[in-house]
């Protein structure tokens, strides 16, 4: 090229105007090949996420090897992720004392004081304790406090779609299940609740063995019962709870899917090999490891693992994006690893031999039931945001599975393939 250092020049001078949002860093170097001048860039990652130019609109996410236009949820979650460890410290406008609920406090006191017996919070009173743990600040509840032990109507004013669900499919997946579930979670008050509903169905799934402790209470010993205690509790200490999704257990006849929404903070291998703790959540991390439910350093996916394949020889599936993270632990040995692969047998509603994953299928269940169904019901049924129900729904069409009769607003799914 001629004129290498004018043009690098101009370059430099486009990424540091102030037309971008953030500083950007960048190393150079100029080479000369076969007598040619060759210049390269490395422009670092930032930590401070969206990057944009100009405008919000102008922030693209790599997926696979293209460049794609982030959408607005996408946008928004790199936001919060600004706020990583900070957004649920923070208090929770108008509400106080009267909107935690008095059974669940109780509850968590009973629970601290047998199972973390010389921790000093036992012995505050309750005023006193609420602000220590920091579920509450100044007589008003953080929003930490509030998801752990609050009042269901007061959490739905700040959550408006709050819910931890948990399905059991009668299959190995979706399409191989003939009804889309045969237990749902009732609704309950908050996490603490959330924490033993959900705890009391998925220990069913797992061999147990009972003891009791030197101080006279039981315990159920198990590999497989600690790695799913540390996996559930792993999932409500590091959710997103200011995110559209909402966290799924997916219990299928052969394995246990925790879907979460929010991204990890930094590389699993990473957080792995250096025990980082870096809760998403802090108070409610905090609250889980009083009580001896959660590790007292890091994410606890070790433990996760060597549990499992101390229980079953198998180590737990990881699919992560950047915006949510699912595990899966693999409940019969002899089953194929890629649990997302669907069957060929029919169903009793479509007769649908294709390769679909577990949300494409659920989505063709919800559209032939429903074929109004609008991608927000969608999202809020299967709990996945709404970008990823409209790229399985671009799938779908591309398999010529479903096709949209008439506009947007007052048209409906047909589902093909009957």
């Amino acid at each position: 090229m001629e004129n290498p250092e004018k043009i690098e020049q101009n370059f430099l001078n486009t990424l540091r105007s102030k037309k971008f949002n953030v500083f950007i860093r960048t190393r150079q170097n100029k080479y000369t090949i076969n007598t040619l001048t060759v210049l390269s860039f490395y422009i670092e990652p930032s930590p401070l996420k969206p990057v944009y130019f100009n405008s919000h609109g102008n922030t693209f996410i790599r997926r696979g090897s293209s460049n794609q236009r982030a959408t607005k949820a996408e946008i928004d979650s790199m936001f919060r992720d600004q706020t990583f460890g900070t957004r649920t410290s923070e208090p929770a406008p108008n509400t106080d004392r009267q909107s935690l609920n008095n059974t669940s406090i109780n509850r968590y006191r009973d629970y601290l004081s047998r199972f973390n017996p010389a921790v000093s919070y036992n012995r505050y009173e309750e005023d006193e304790f609420l602000e220590k743990l920091r579920i509450t600040e100044n007589g008003q509840c953080t929003y930490g406090g509030l998801l752990m032990l609050g009042r269901r109507e007061i959490i739905e004013k700040h959550f408006s779609d709050f819910r931890i669900d948990l399905l059991e499919v009668p299959g190995t997946s979706y399409s191989d299940a003939k009804l889309r579930y045969t237990f749902r979670l009732d609704e309950q008050e908050n996490l603490w609740e959330y924490y033993f509903e959900c705890f009391t169905r998925l220990k069913q799934k797992v061999d147990i063995q009972f003891s009791l402790t030197s101080e006279g209470f039981g315990q159920e010993l198990s590999p497989g019962l600690e790695a799913i205690r540390e996996t559930l509790v792993n999932m409500l200490m590091h959710a997103d709870y200011f995110s559209a999704a909402r966290s799924r257990i997916r219990i299928f006849t052969n394995h246990i899917e925790f879907f979460n929404p929010g991204g990890l903070p930094k590389p699993l291998e990473e957080l792995k090999a250096k025990d980082i703790s870096l809760p998403r959540n802090p108070i409610i991390t905090k609250l889980f490891r009083m009580v001896k439910l959660a590790e007292n350093a890091g994410f606890g996916f070790d433990k996760i693992e060597t549990n499992w394949q101390l229980y079953n020889k198998l180590i737990p599936q990881y699919e992560l994006d950047f915006d949510s993270t699912i595990i899966k632990l693999i409940t019969d040995k002899d089953t194929d690893k890629d649990t997302d692969k669907d069957t060929d047998k029919d169903t009793d509603n479509l007769s649908i031999k294709h390769d679909l994953s577990n949300n494409e299928f659920e989505i063709l269940q919800l559209m032939e039931q429903n074929p109004k169904i609008t991608t927000r019901e969608l999202s809020k049924e299967i709990g996945i945001n709404q970008r990823n129900i409209k790229k399985n729904i671009d799938k779908l069409k591309i398999k010529n599975l479903i096709h949209r009769v008439g506009p947007a607003r007052g048209g409906y799914w047909e589902v093909l393939g009957k």
